[in-house]
């Protein structure tokens, strides 16, 4: 069980493929854009 929870802490912080600003992940969400990025394509 500790081998399970050592890979979810050592995963890399998820990075904004529009402007590269790295943000937290969201639960079940697959998004690959930070939420302002998110918000301007989806005006």
């Amino acid at each position: 069980m500790t081998k399970n929870l050592d890979f979810y802490r050592n995963l890399p912080q998820k990075e904004c493929r529009e402007c590269g600003e790295y943000f937290e992940e969201q639960a079940e969400s697959y998004l690959y854009e930070c939420e302002r990025c998110f918000g301007q394509k989806h005006e």
